[in-house]
């Protein structure tokens, strides 16, 4: 029966009696199902996958592993976070400095905004270097400021204000650091808690051991 209809309906199912505008259209809403198929975005199985893993491990895991796992975040937030961050910070700090030099000696001077700015400037970098223990990265920057100046005295550059500024500030940042070591010198109860060769006590711990243990 279906030889009989292919017979009565020459053009049916793309026979050879076919019409070529059917066979045109045939091809083409074929093509056009393999476009689309292809077309498709794939799912991105392995992003997924370790997205959800991630969101599990963070939001559930951090609470179990802050449980065994204490001295090793106290590490962290008072060793290696401090190197993460304020590492970046000086070396910034210092390749701006690099940047403040001028070959005009006249330009050499600081405004008189500016030296009120160096004590409250001078100030945060001394809670910066003794509150973060950072007195070995403090010190190696200000001497490499020092050796940059003296390097680009030769050159017949000076400082311009803003590496003025930033030089004082460094200066008297120094000088408080000296003067507060010196102060608590003898103290026993500090030495105790920092027993290491370079002594620069934090002032939070000075403010416990000596001003809220009081009251």
């Amino acid at each position: 029966m279906e030889a009989a209809a292919r017979r009565r309906h020459p053009g049916a199912a793309g026979g050879p009696g076919a019409q070529p505008g059917a066979s045109f259209l045939q091809a083409r809403h074929s093509s056009v199902k393999a476009d689309e198929a292809a077309g498709t975005a794939p799912f991105h199985l392995d992003l997924w996958f370790y997205f959800t893993l991630q969101n599990w491990v963070l939001d559930f895991g951090r609470p179990i592993a802050m449980i065994d796992s204490f001295e090793l975040l106290y590490y962290y937030d008072e060793y290696l976070g401090h190197s993460m961050w304020y590492i970046p910070f000086f070396l910034i700090l210092f390749m701006y400095f690099s940047g403040c030099f001028t070959p005009t000696k006249a330009e050499s001077s600081i405004p008189g905004a500016a030296l009120l700015l160096v004590v409250p400037s001078g100030l945060y970098y001394w809670y910066l270097v003794t509150e973060g223990q950072i007195f070995i990265l403090f010190i190696f920057t200000s001497f490499a400021m020092l050796a940059l100046v003296l390097h680009q005295k030769r050159k017949r550059l000076f400082l311009d204000s803003n590496g003025l500024f930033l030089f004082y500030s460094f200066a008297l940042t120094l000088l408080l650091v000296a003067l507060w070591v010196a102060w608590l010198w003898n103290d026993p109860v500090l030495r105790k808690k920092y027993p290491g060769v370079i002594y620069v006590p934090e002032p939070w711990a000075f403010y416990t051991l000596h001003v809220s243990s009081q009251h």
